[in-house]
Order: structure tokens, then sequence, then C-alpha cells
């Protein structure tokens, strides 16, 4: 019978249309991204691993604004501040806890579970502090959102953390991580492929997370509400309750994310979550498609890459144009600007919705039109 139907996809059960990898042909690009990703990637070591680290640490943070911005509708400029508050809580976690003779303390340290649990940690305060910043959306929407959002950054970052937690232990700026201290078990965690491996370990938890999440009836009140609250609330969806349950989820994304990055660091400071990343991560969501999981990762993947290129480039043409170096980092502000204009104008779906096409160009074919 499916011999005689047009061309497309089709399914007889509802199990069918929400499986995860819909045919055979995605399943075989998935195996084969499976062993790219597994298999190839980390013999390229050193400088290729690093921007793939990079990638996945860019992809964690916008993962939360997406669900926020993206899912529902709630605009957010301070994401940096709850990634922040994530790696500090697991740094402060490696390095206070083994000062501890408790019980409990020598046994986490000693298993290697210390790390781990830093990370659920890290979690869950940048969630609960993320839902502290968010019970302003109660009552305000829009602009007032953005700068309520944007004081979070500021009062988390700038203050808090620089003025107070930054202290803690008289280590002054910032917190040095001896090595030794980031395990998982019994495998350390000294070097860019085992840092990778962690990486795409979060990376795929977190991704799968959200969007099993935006299958189920909180993900669907998410959307509900992004595109009309007074329609959702009309429908019996406590809006206040949903949104301060995204605020949590993207704060605990975001948190995972700190707490993974500092096992790229060998020391962490405030100055490593500026205002400038919360904005950069509102830019990769829209360069790579607003309440899209897809639009997060090429966008992720589109940022880092053009900036790795614009890296290269600079030094080619250094030794003729000198001035270059000295001024990377307005070059790449001007870029990161310039790319969300040349997306705005030509492409202001992301390129999620380009990607979306292709693929029901190839499904839909030869019949495509």
């Amino acid at each position: 019978m499916h011999a005689y139907l047009p061309c497309g996809v089709y399914h007889q059960q509802y199990r069918e249309d929400h499986a995860w990898w819909q045919t055979k042909f995605v399943w075989g690009k998935m195996i084969l991204l499976g062993v790219l990703l597994f298999v190839v990637f980390p013999w390229f070591g050193g400088y290729y691993l690093g921007v793939m680290n990079s990638i996945g640490y860019t992809i964690m943070g916008a993962l939360g604004v997406q669900l926020l911005i993206g899912f529902c509708g709630q605009i957010t400029l301070g994401h940096a501040a709850f990634i922040a508050v994530g790696a500090y809580t697991s740094a402060l976690m490696l390095l206070h806890i083994p000062e501890s003779q408790a019980f409990w303390a020598v046994f986490l340290t000693k298993s290697g579970l210390l790390y781990p649990v830093s990370i659920v940690a890290a979690g869950i305060v940048g969630g609960l502090w993320s839902v502290l910043f968010g019970l302003p959306s109660a009552k305000v929407k829009g602009f007032y959102l953005i700068m309520t959002t944007m004081a979070a950054q500021f009062i988390t970052v700038d203050f808090v953390i620089t003025q107070y937690v930054a202290q803690i232990g008289g280590r002054g700026q910032a917190f040095s991580l001896p090595p030794g201290t980031i395990k998982i078990g019994p495998w350390e965690i000294d070097n860019d492929v085992k840092v990778y491996f962690l990486m795409l370990t979060l990376v795929i938890l977190l991704t799968m997370g959200v969007a099993n999440l935006m299958r189920s009836k909180t993900g669907r009140a998410w959307i509900a509400i992004r595109d009309n609250d007074i329609a959702a609330e009309a429908m019996g969806i406590n809006i206040i309750l949903y949104k301060l349950k995204a605020f949590f989820v993207a704060g605990f994304i975001a948190g995972v994310a700190g707490a993974f990055w500092i096992s790229n660091l060998s020391a962490v400071s405030p100055e490593h979550f500026t205002w400038f990343w919360s904005l950069w991560l509102v830019g990769v969501i829209l360069i790579g498609g607003f309440g899209s999981i897809h639009g997060t990762i090429f966008g992720s993947l589109f940022m880092v890459l053009v900036m790795e290129l614009l890296q290269y480039l600079v030094g080619v043409l250094t030794p003729w144009f000198p001035s270059l170096s000295m001024n990377f980092l307005f070059l790449k502000e001007s870029v990161f600007g310039l790319a969300i204009c040349v997306f705005l104008i030509f492409e202001p779906n992301g390129l999620s919705y380009r990607w979306w096409q292709i693929k029901n160009y190839f499904n839909l074919w030869p019949f495509s039109y």
C-alpha cells in the first residue's frame, strides 16, 4: 500500500509520530554522527578539541536562553549571571568540601563523586537564583522584563560574586583550581579529550531533557504562554507557575554549563561571565532560530566557527596590519553585530528554518514543489 502513496513520511501510530528518529535514513545519519563525535573527532586533539569544547559550552549556555525566549516567550539578557552562579557553586564545593573531616565529605572526595555532585548542586542553585529574578515575570513583560534580567546580571556578577563570593577563603578575585581537583570516579579530567567527552555527555543529556520537556504538558503550556498568555490563562494554565518553572529549568541548565566550564579553566573569575556573554547567547539563538533545539546547535556552531575563522584571518594579516591583533575584541564585536543584522534582514527565521526547508525538499522529492 505504501508504494502507491505520494512522497513523504507516513505514520500509523502516535508513537511513530513522536519517535526520535523516524526513518532508516535518519537512523543512518545519527549513527554516522555518533561515529564522528565519539570516534573520529577525539583523534584530532589539541586546538580542534578546544573549539569543540567551546561549541558545547555555547550550546549549553544557549539552551537555557532558547527555553526562556524561544519556547516560553520570556526575554532574558542576564543569562551569564546564572552560568556564573553554577560555576562558583561547583568551584566552592570542590575547594572547601575536601577541607572538611565529615564522613560524607571524605567519602565524596575519595570516591571521585564530588565533582558530579557539584554539577547537580550548581544546577539547583542556578535554577533557584534564576527563579528569584524570574519572579517579576509574573507582573511584567517585554521591555520591563529585559531590564529585570539585565539587573540580574549586574547584581549577581558585578556585586554579589565580585564583592562577596569571590572573597571567600581570601583568594582574591579568582578561584584557582589545583590539579586533580576535577574527577569523576577514578578518572581525572585533566586534558582536552576528557573534557570533550564530558561536554558531549552533558550536551546530549541536557538536549534530550529539554526535547522531552517540550513534548510534555509543561512544554505545551510554555508554548501556549509564548503564543498568547491571555488565551493560555483562559484555558486554565497557571501562567505564573509555568513561567517560574521555565526560569528554574533555564537556570538549572545554566548552572550545569557553568560547572562544566570550570573544567576548562585554571582559575574561575567574574571576568568569564560578562554581560556581553549574555548578549552573545541571545545572538546565538537569533541566528540559529527561535523555538528550535536545532537552532541552538546551528547558532552555536556558526558563531564559534566564524569567530575562530576571524581569529585565523587576523593572525594571517597581522604581519601586514599590526593593529589588527590589538583590536581583535572590537573586530569580534563588530562581526557579531553584523551577523545579527544580516540574519535579521535575509534569514529572520534562522538557520534551523533553512535546515527544515532542506529536509522537506529531500523528503518530498521529486514532488518537492
